[in-house]
């Protein structure tokens, strides 16, 4: 394979740096590894499929181990180029870019195998005793020996690994299983030129988790080409490093809170600087990849903020604590009479930003999808916004029912009269095409510019004025993200707020709590929703009606995702969650909306933008898509009850038949339909005729 002469241009480099690019995540922790495509001289319009692996400077240790070693992707590179001189595989290396700060991240790219698997998947079969049912096609006897052996070639040419683990071997078989390729990764520990001690290779191959005594004399006499030598120290080994492992993982769990208070945040590569004169208050700028506010303050610095604003959250707190009373006894009373009466299901509807690489794209997708109610978010701070007006013009021939947003942003909220220009600018373009306009967004997270109610308060006030100049405006608001209706009331119930909210709005997410049933300080989703509906009934600044204007379950999609890697969640799991979600929320009757964030975008759409030209539907989008279908027209009659973990809730479709979802929440269940049938449900949910 011949690389183009210009491999290296800055173009180049800077698509194999730039993870919007990626194809594909493959890891995302420390370090994060994607897949991205980069031109050759014998394909410049394909290319071939790269591995771009970005090691980050995460603190003093790793900038005084890059000033006096080199980069860990240099360390690769080197290892990688000598791996193959002596005969060893790994994935062909392709390009070291380093950069020119020592604080910046450094890449080794290499080619990707997608023809290959991860050994550690194979040898957690073999641990359960299960290789030959879940890996029929693979001689696992065979891949032991091969293992064995390429790690004695290893160590006889001179490579201590130091991390050689089943997640670092990859293997290839033949059509008769038959491992023909094992390759090695991760190679920026390996120590190179050396003749191994007996103790250095019994240390490298004890961390390879081979846990059956018959699988490790096999892995062991491979190794020796005859019978193992130091078989005792490698148990010692090997044991001392399951035991370190095992140790780590208790000590993670028990001190994650401790040390997340401590831990220094360090930003994904891609994100700029804050400006080197930002204040405390200032130290936020834009994340393209998850398409929202990066806040670089600490969560000291914030601290300071949130004590020097003290009399303000006292105030905050003294209106909570007054509406309190009547909200619980509202909440109460909508608990007792949730689902003893009948439930026109409606309202779902999906949020859309304007695609650049595919404009006409989202609109063929909301017909196909069959959705009707649309919540399109404009950014004030932009100058133009010609893209988002066409999507609502012809979304708007189509019929459907338009709602915009309109978020805020620091500079904004510290410059009153560009918002106000802002707002009368795009409430001039879009009524039009629809009249609910939501006022703020996530107006209790600072990255979103906000570090006091007062401040959303002189936002909102001249923004409902100006919107008020148009005939049959509605207002939607506060905009609160996650569980955290307290600060909900307290904008409802403000004195200052000259106005009252049409419809009361929530960026509901429950991702933090994993499936949507699970609860947060007892409250599960039906339970949230009650609550804020019953906030909304007793405010003075509500007429009591309430939207769900964002919801959705991130994905393992590295800086895409828009939240943590511990909320992070599969496909599948995604679309199950999305689906129970709706039910749930909808089902209650005390929403009127519920929009998903969004369409087409990584990390976490319903569609994966990675290919303009075909962009693949996700299993959330078919879900989706299944739900709105099923269930048009359908109005909830009962909720049945059914033994747990099983949920089943009974819908009369428009023809006047009648159909049941149904799903489980802790494993396969067996449910009783209303027709007498028994039916099998688990997480995903099903759909009986009945």
């Amino acid at each position: 394979m011949s690389w183009r002469s210009d491999a290296t241009s800055s173009d180049t480099v800077a698509r194999l740096t730039d993870p919007a690019q990626a194809l594909k995540t493959l890891h995302w922790g420390r370090n994060y590894l994607y897949v991205t495509r980069v031109e050759t001289a014998d394909d410049p319009h394909g290319g071939v499929d790269v591995v771009v692996k970005q090691f980050r400077i995460l603190g003093l240790r790793d900038r005084l181990r890059r000033r006096f070693r080199g980069s860990k992707a240099a360390k690769s590179w080197r290892v990688a180029n000598a791996l193959i001189a002596a005969g060893l595989q790994t994935p062909e290396p392709v390009l070291l870019i380093e950069a020119e700060t020592e604080t910046g991240p450094s890449f080794y790219v290499c080619r990707y195998l997608a023809d290959v698997q991860e050994a550690r998947y194979l040898l957690r079969a073999a641990n359960a005793g299960t290789e030959r049912q879940d890996f029929a096609a693979v001689d696992f006897p065979h891949f032991l020996e091969a293992l064995g052996k390429m790690a004695r070639r290893l160590h006889d040419a001179g490579f201590w690994h130091r991390d050689l683990s089943s997640g670092n071997v990859l293997l290839r078989t033949d059509a008769a299983g038959k491992t023909t390729d094992l390759y090695l990764i991760d190679l920026n520990r390996t120590r190179m030129g050396k003749a191994l001690t007996l103790s250095e290779r019994l240390r490298d191959l004890s961390r390879m988790p081979i846990l059956r005594p018959e699988h490790q004399d096999l892995f062991l006499a491979s190794y020796w080409g005859g019978a193992p030598k130091g078989k005792s120290l490698y148990l010692f080994y090997h044991r001392a490093f399951l035991w370190k492992n095992d140790t780590k993982k208790k000590l993670r769990g028990g001190l994650k809170g401790l040390r997340g208070l401590f831990k220094k945040r360090v930003a994904h590569a891609h994100i700029p600087d804050a400006p080197a004169d930002a204040s405390s208050r200032d130290r936020v700028v834009w994340d393209r990849l998850s398409d929202q506010p990066h806040q670089h303050a600490g969560r000291f610095e914030k601290l300071r903020v949130r004590l020097a604003d003290a009399p303000a959250h006292v105030a905050e707190g003294l209106v909570i604590a007054a509406a309190a009373p009547r909200i619980w006894r509202r909440y109460k009373e909508l608990q007792a009479d949730l689902h003893q009466k009948p439930v026109e299901w409606q309202g779902a509807g999906l949020c859309l930003r304007p695609w650049p690489d595919n404009p006409e794209m989202p609109v063929r997708m909301v017909e196909e999808l069959g959705v009707r109610h649309i919540l399109i978010r404009l950014h004030p701070w932009e100058e133009t916004h010609a893209a988002e007006e066409e999507l609502a013009r012809a979304l708007h021939e189509r019929g459907c029912e338009l709602s915009f947003a309109l978020p805020q942003n620091r500079e904004l909220v510290k410059d009153p009269a560009r918002w106000h220009a802002a707002v009368e600018r795009l409430a001039a373009a879009f009524t039009p095409y629809g009249r609910a306009f939501q006022i703020g967004q996530a107006i209790n997270r600072s990255k979103w510019g906000i570090w006091t109610l007062g401040e959303y308060v002189a936002l909102a006030n001249p923004a409902a004025e100006i919107l008020h100049r148009h005939p049959g405006t509605e207002l939607i608001g506060p905009a609160v993200i996650d569980f955290e209706h307290h600060v909900t009331a307290a904008v409802l119930n403000r004195k200052d707020l000259g106005f009252r909210f049409d419809v009361v709005s929530s960026l509901l997410y429950v991702d933090r709590r994993g499936a949507p049933e699970n609860p947060q300080a007892g409250f599960d989703t039906e339970g949230k929703v009650a609550l804020l509906k019953a906030i909304a009934e007793m405010a003075r600044n509500s007429t009591g009606r309430c939207w769900i204007t964002e919801v959705n379950w991130p994905l393992w999609e590295g800086p895409h995702s828009p939240a943590g890697r511990s909320v992070s969640v599969d496909e599948e799991t995604q679309a199950n969650y999305l689906v129970r979600y709706y039910l749930l929320a909808l089902g209650t009757g005390l929403v009127e909306r519920v929009f998903w964030w969004q369409l087409a975008a990584r990390g976490y759409g319903l569609v994966d933008p990675a290919d303009p030209a075909n962009p693949r539907r996700r299993p959330a989008y078919f879900a989706f898509q299944t739900m709105l279908r099923e269930l048009a027209g359908a109005r909830l009659e009962r909720v049945v009850s059914v033994p747990p973990p099983a949920r089943l809730y009974l819908f009369r479709r428009p023809d006047g038949g009648e159909t049941a979802a149904a799903w489980s929440t802790g494993g396969p269940s067996t449910v009783r339909l209303p027709d007498g049938r028994q039916a099998e449900v688990g997480a995903a949910v099903r759909y009986f005729r009945l």
